[in-house]
């Protein structure tokens, strides 16, 4: 048997259940109400839960999220079931643990986008390929608009609605050591120099770096600079920014850890 692995259950260790096995099972759950026996069919029925989130493809939910929410459409079809009926246990189970899938997957969405919204979001991605194939080059917002009839600002505003949101983690060039995350290109215009962190002992760990490392960290996080800002200000490069930005915050995490 294949071995499949998720969220710490092997499913080849998992138990199989026939039909009669399955019936008598259930019969005896809904008379007797035995939590141990409940589990163990339950376990026995992971494949199924698992052959399913194996359908959703998705790139925004993490499979072992899916998993566990099939695996509430599992119980919740325990016990629900009516054992009275001449209905396979799978075959009342498949729609209860997709429907918990689905629910989840749309309220996983957190930012609800009106209709009229993704209409316009639609008829732009409609127009913007329409214009990209007749023009071979990647068409300009205005260009969309004068397409549709339609102000720009409401193209933009539509397009940016249904657009995935980014990890401010997300690497933005390079690997390992010397990537670029998006965070770091961010400037904070809020903050200035007289902002500074109120906390007594992440001051004196900030206090204790050498001097260029204690300049990026004020440039970094006090004042609100980017690394390339902050590379050309001290005539130096991003990359060298970049390691000595994380060489200080390691720093800092074993002083203020002490």
């Amino acid at each position: 048997m294949r071995k499949v692995t998720i969220i710490g259950v092997d499913t080849a260790t998992l138990p199989k259940l026939t039909s009669e096995d399955t019936n008598k099972i259930l019969n005896e759950i809904k008379t007797t109400g035995n939590e141990e026996l409940k589990q163990y069919f339950i376990n026995a029925n992971l494949r199924l839960v698992l052959s399913i989130v194996q359908r959703f493809n998705n790139d925004k939910v993490s499979s072992d999220d899916l998993f566990q929410v099939g695996c509430v459409g599992l119980l919740k079809a325990v016990n629900n079931f009516d054992t009275s009926l001449n209905v396979m246990f799978s075959t009342y189970a498949v729609p209860m643990i997709i429907g918990e899938i689905k629910r989840f997957m749309r309220d996983a969405n957190s930012l609800k986008v009106s209709r009229k919204i993704r209409d316009t979001a639609y008829l732009a991605l409609k127009a913007k390929e329409k214009l990209r194939h007749e023009g071979n080059v990647e068409p300009q917002l205005f260009e969309i608009a004068q397409e549709l009839d339609m102000p720009v600002q409401d193209i933009e505003q539509a397009l940016d609605a249904v657009s995935d949101p980014v990890s401010l983690y997300e690497s933005v060039y390079g690997d390992g050591e010397d990537s670029l995350l998006l965070m770091e290109q961010i400037c904070d215009t809020k903050s200035n120099e007289v902002n500074w962190i109120d906390n007594v002992e992440l001051t004196d760990a900030v206090a204790l770096l050498p001097e260029k490392e204690k300049k990026i960290i004020v440039l970094r996080y006090y004042i609100g600079k980017t690394q390339m800002e902050i590379a050309e200000e001290l005539d130096i490069s991003q990359a060298q920014v970049s390691r000595m930005e994380k060489n200080a915050l390691r720093k800092i995490k074993e002083k203020v850890k002490e």
